[in-house]
């Protein structure tokens, strides 16, 4: 079954409620996960990035927008016992090495590389050695990048699959090449995901999933009005509902036998439209 993951990533705009009210509507519309992103800001980011001027709802400068954005052990500890209380599973992608060590505390059972991460050979070094199942975005990077990211992972023995991603916030769906899903199951033998980020609706997604993917992540945002870059590549609990109904109707209908032969359903049908046939 594919695992569907809400990808809450930094919609939740610093607002712990708010993240707690996505993660409800999450386990309501029937997502398998929820995902959150974690950063150090001075280890993500340059001192002149941050520095920066950037305003938002939380000041004048980049840093305190990504300030604003992130969340902390006060929070994760509230997540984490939310998420225990309504029996969903949650994970969080780390951005770098202090990140990831922090995640630690939550004996999560999922890592996710961000396609940002992926050509940093060390940080999945530290990640493959962790044994935990990995999802690997693939956005932003060419065949030799993945292949460097598989062996690494083969190497240490950690399980993972690879998720096919374009990273552009939305992106036109023409843009989407869902034919690089089949491409990367066969040159690197592994499952593969879908992390999508199109604008709106829920075809491409379910285009995917008919393409035999084995996790499906969307953004998923409250309201796309709402502060924030990734809003508008997301999907609403409404939308979230529909995809996860719709994909899956796709499981079932591509479940069955791949003989071609007459149906016990189609018998009856069969026997009355050839009556006239002698």
């Amino acid at each position: 079954m594919i695992k569907i993951i809400s990808e809450i990533g930094i919609n939740h705009n610093g607002d712990l409620n708010l993240a707690k009210k996505m993660i409800q509507e999450s386990k309501n519309f029937g997502a398998d996960l929820v995902k959150f992103q974690k950063r150090d800001l001075d280890l993500v980011y340059s001192k002149e990035v941050l520095d920066q001027k950037r305003e938002s709802p939380w000041g004048n400068t980049n840093r305190d927008q990504k300030k604003g954005l992130e969340f902390g052990k006060k929070e994760y500890d509230k997540i984490n016992e939310f998420c225990k209380k309504i029996k969903i599973k949650w994970f969080a992608s780390a951005w770098d090495l202090k990140s990831l060590d922090f995640l630690k505390n939550y004996n999560l059972e999922y890592n996710k590389i961000a396609s940002a991460m992926i050509i940093d050979l060390k940080f999945l070094e530290e990640v493959a050695k962790e044994k935990k199942y990995t999802f690997i975005s693939t956005g932003m990077s060419n065949m030799e990048n993945i292949k460097k990211a598989v062996e690494i992972f083969r190497k240490y023995n950690c399980p993972f699959e690879l998720m096919h991603c374009i990273s552009a916030y939305p992106f036109e769906d023409r843009k989407a090449n869902l034919n690089l899903i089949s491409v990367l199951r066969q040159s690197f033998k592994c499952d593969v995901g879908y992390s999508g980020h199109e604008k709106g609706g829920v075809a491409i997604s379910c285009a995917a999933a008919a393409l035999g993917i084995t996790s499906l992540e969307r953004h998923f945002t409250l309201d796309r009005t709402m502060y924030g870059s990734d809003q508008a590549a997301s999907l609403t609990a409404r939308g979230f509902k529909i995809l996860v109904e719709s994909v899956r109707k796709i499981e079932l209908a591509l479940k069955g036998s791949t003989t071609k032969k007459i149906l016990d359903i189609e018998e009856s049908v069969a026997k009355k439209l050839r009556a006239h046939i002698k």
